[in-house]
């Protein structure tokens, strides 16, 4: 099983990223991706950050995880249409499967990333 050099389900401690190609390469090359868009000045998504990384840590352990702060990093946020947070995207093979913004229920979040996740990494 492939597992990538960077932390997997660790959104608490997730590397930000703030290069387009080397997050598009991240995307093209790994099974599954989630990344966490956000910000330092959003309450919403400090709140939701240890929910998210919990139910990966849980339930969804292979999967890569980033942090894309949408100020210093406004180029990402476009070019991924990006205008509200916080926003969560998942690709799973290259494409982007589910994106979540603004209100995210967390069963919800799992429960559209239990089948792709089995199919993909528990073959």
């Amino acid at each position: 099983m492939h597992v990538g050099s960077a932390q997997r389900g660790r959104i608490l401690g997730m590397e930000g990223i703030y290069n387009m190609e080397a997050l598009k390469a991240k995307i093209d090359t790994e099974k599954g991706v989630l990344l966490y868009f956000s910000s330092d000045s959003c309450s919403v998504c400090k709140v939701l950050k240890p929910k998210v990384a919990e139910l990966l840590s849980a339930k969804f352990p292979l999967m890569l995880s980033h942090y894309v702060d949408t100020e210093k990093s406004p180029v990402i946020s476009g070019q991924f249409r990006v205008f509200t947070i916080p926003t969560i995207l998942i690709f799973f093979e290259g494409k982007e499967q589910v994106r979540y913004s603004r209100n995210i229920s967390m069963h919800q979040l799992e429960a559209s990333l239990e089948r792709p996740y089995q199919l993909i990494f528990e073959e």
